[in-house]
């Protein structure tokens, strides 16, 4: 088809970078990353769109269409996009349909999904509201965009090097206790940042092949290798922030000083700060009722001039759109006199440190502890406490 048969057409034919099953009950075996490394590939799947009635799809060479079973319906040319619809049930590409279709490029072709490409295949498959397109894509492959979704690529390479040896191990472990049907894990922050082989560069992919098949573990199993920007000091104990304790995600120090978030002020006037959090009329004062060990707030009362209210730390951290719930709240300005004749402030400065959860790797001392000369195993046994730097093998 031509680009004026399909207007996404030419977003599709933007310039191609040069690069270059489902296997879903694999068995995983952790080894020590002494034992020699194994080669075998392991197939992520991460949902790209979910829940759309129609996605655009395509490859950069020719490519198979096939059905749920995986039978050949037709070979479709590269560089052609096609639109998946939902359609009674299942999937409409043009004249085919089935309960399910597989595009999958030949030789060394990337795929297009939605509005980029990524490396592997993809999986069209209607779910209960609409159609989840699934990139099925090596694990290692997965991560060269992961790296370069989740640190910034020119920061040094031992940092990078941690950070994948904890997305892996995040990936695999999300893989082994949350995934359902369709898919392993999403594409957002709710899991990890990837965004397909733009956010690729040559120190991400350095990164992860310097790293390949190195894991976490902690008594043989794999960790849930949590990370964040900046902690603003001091990482947490996992149950002081969350609900169970683990042994390998307790509180150390943090090597975040140089971190752009490591303090950071925030003001907001009274009118502000009534619209944000509502049903206390104008606010008079906020007090901390619990927090953490470290001062991460858990929960807050808020005291205005038509009630009061309690709100846990993340409900104010996303009333406040703040960096983490470690901070504190300052009247400011004269206090002016409400309807009700009480004496409220005119302003808040709100006075935090850190951005994130602050449990396990904090990203920004990834890169304080490589700045000083210390290697990726260094950080990561620093920062996940206990846990054994391993290799998996895939059988």
């Amino acid at each position: 088809m031509t680009s004026a048969q399909n207007p996404g057409l030419k977003q599709f034919l933007m310039p191609l970078l040069r690069w270059g099953k489902q296997s879903w009950w694999l068995t995983l075996a952790v080894w020590l990353v002494a034992m020699a490394p194994a080669r075998a590939a392991l197939d992520l799947r991460v949902a790209v769109e979910q829940g759309v009635s129609t996605v655009q799809v395509g490859s950069s060479t020719n490519a198979l269409l096939k059905d749920s079973s995986g039978q050949v319906l037709a070979e479709v040319e590269g560089s052609t996009a096609l639109d998946a619809n939902a359609e009674a049930g299942g999937v409409a590409i043009s004249r085919w349909r089935s309960d399910g279709i597989w595009i999958e490029p030949q030789g060394d072709g990337l795929v297009w999904i939605g509005d980029r490409w990524y490396r592997g295949k993809v999986y069209v498959v209607p779910t209960g509201s609409g159609l989840t397109a699934v990139n099925y894509v090596d694990l290692e492959e997965y991560l060269y965009s992961v790296l370069g979704g989740e640190m910034p690529t020119n920061w040094p390479l031992e940092a990078l090097k941690a950070q994948a040896v904890a997305a892996r191990s995040y990936a695999l472990y999300q893989r082994q206790t949350g995934a359902n049907t369709v898919f392993d894990v999403g594409d957002t922050t709710r899991w990890q940042v990837y965004g397909g082989v733009q956010e690729e560069t040559n120190t991400t992919v350095a990164a992860v092949q310097g790293t390949r098949g190195q894991v976490l573990t902690y008594n043989g199993q794999i960790i849930n290798a949590v990370f964040h920007s900046s902690s603003g000091g001091h990482t947490e104990n996992v149950e002081d922030v969350w609900l169970s304790a683990l042994p390998y995600l307790r509180a150390v120090p943090d090597y975040d000083q140089a971190a752009p978030v490591f303090q950071w002020t925030v003001t907001f006037s009274a009118d502000q700060m009534r619209q944000k959090i509502t049903g206390v009329g104008n606010i008079i004062s906020f007090a901390a009722e619990r927090s953490t060990p470290r001062g991460r707030l858990k929960s807050v009362r808020v005291v205005g001039d038509a009630g009061e209210r309690v709100l846990t730390g993340d409900e104010m951290r996303q009333a406040l759109n703040l960096r983490s719930t470690l901070f504190t709240i300052q009247p400011q300005s004269d206090r002016v006199a409400s309807a009700q004749g009480i004496p409220t402030p005119g302003g808040f400065q709100v006075i935090g440190r850190g951005f994130g959860h602050g449990i396990g790797m904090s990203q920004y001392g990834a890169y304080g502890m490589a700045s000083q000369g210390r290697n990726y195993r260094d950080i990561v046994l620093h920062y996940y406490q206990g846990a054994i730097l391993s290799q998996i093998r895939v059988q």
